[in-house]
């Protein structure tokens, strides 16, 4: 795991309901906390581009449905600036489900375009990923 060169806002709160775009077998998981995360007493939690979160599958096969998951944010809706000074954001917010903490992905496709500061903190996503933006 890298760091960014990028200043990316956190925007995702805690209680966000978020796309899957990989196919694992989730579809929809449910913020729970930031791996590694540390905030202020009374402070809710909250993730960017490129951090690894523990969520719960809303959506999904049986199997998986009601797990707690290890995944990462790969696209949020708020824009955030890059070290050249473009500013760059998705049409929604989206993760990848994780099989471990080293950032190995579950799914062997990813739909939709992928962060590049996600795929620099994490190079196995950027193995699989298509397209990275």
């Amino acid at each position: 795991m890298k760091p960014t060169k990028a200043k990316v806002t956190k925007t995702i709160g805690r209680g966000a309901r978020l796309h899957v775009c990989d196919n694992s077998g989730a579809k929809r998981v449910y913020f729970v906390s930031v791996k590694g995360g540390k905030t202020t007493k009374g402070k809710y939690p909250s993730a960017g581009v490129g951090e690894m979160i523990t969520a719960s599958v809303i959506k999904g096969t049986p199997e998986l449905r009601k797990t707690l998951v290890q995944a990462i944010v790969v696209r949020q809706k708020k824009e955030y600036r890059r070290e050249d000074g473009t500013r760059i954001k998705f049409e929604d917010n989206a993760v990848i489900v994780c099989k471990d903490e080293k950032g190995n992905p579950k799914g062997t496709v990813f739909k939709g375009p992928i962060a590049k500061e996600a795929t620099e903190k994490w190079p196995l996503i950027a193995k699989v990923a298509n397209s990275i933006i």
